[in-house]
């Protein structure tokens, strides 16, 4: 008789999908509300969405808990870097933060999987995608998360960004208005929603421009 063993572990995927696609004056930051484990669905209204500065906002999948411990600590360094400098991060330097905040947990790391959009200084459009110990790199468009690899295939047949060994370096900004980019990211969602059991319910989108943050929805499949 073969012995069995109580396996515990402290780490769980909850599945959801998330998308971020900067442009030449705006970022678009997506993702679905359902949050699972295994065949169960725990809630059908979970944002995967959070503001981390005006003009930055952090969209992540993986291990909810972990997430939820990570934007408590990427909030309160963001408060103590405004008491200092009594001014905002910009976005790049978040994307620096949260770099630092993944690789410091290297050892036992946060099981998250992040996209970071916003605007830069010059007002462009930036996304940072990461993996969970913080390797990161500045992309024009990126998809993490439980539908990540139907997503990512279709986004690089749309966008095809320019490769960074080309000199001079191109910008990796893609070439979409952005009621084109908002279009391409639901029909991304809806397709992989076709797929992935873990994607679904409702689609969650951030658009950040000059004007400012506004939010759409689009519901997604059910089942």
């Amino acid at each position: 008789m073969t012995k069995q063993q109580a396996n515990w572990s402290p780490y769980d995927n909850n599945g959801g999908t998330c998308v971020a696609v900067a442009g030449a004056d705006y970022c678009v930051i997506a993702a679905d509300t359902r949050m699972s484990t295994g065949y169960n669905i725990l809630t059908r209204d979970y944002s995967k969405i959070i503001k981390l500065a005006d003009r930055c906002v952090m969209a992540s999948s993986g291990f909810q808990a972990d997430v939820r411990a990570l934007q408590k600590v990427l909030a309160s360094r963001h408060l103590i870097y405004q008491h200092q400098h009594n001014k905002q991060m910009s976005c790049p330097a978040m994307g620096q933060l949260l770099s630092n905040t993944l690789y410091y947990k290297r050892f036992f790391p946060y099981y998250s999987f992040n996209v970071l959009g916003g605007l830069d200084s010059e007002g462009k459009g930036c996304v940072f995608t990461y993996d969970a110990v913080g390797s990161y790199e500045r992309v024009g468009y990126s998809s993490q998360g439980s539908g990540s690899t139907l997503i990512m295939p279709f986004l690089d047949n749309q966008l095809k960004s320019p490769s960074p060994l080309l000199l001079p370096a191109k910008d990796a900004v893609t070439p979409l208005s952005e009621s084109e980019a908002i279009d391409l990211v639901k029909t991304c969602f809806a397709s992989a929603t076709e797929r992935d059991i873990y994607t679904g319910d409702k689609l969650e989108i951030v658009i950040l421009n000059a004007n400012g943050i506004r939010r759409e929805e689009m519901d997604l499949r059910k089942d």
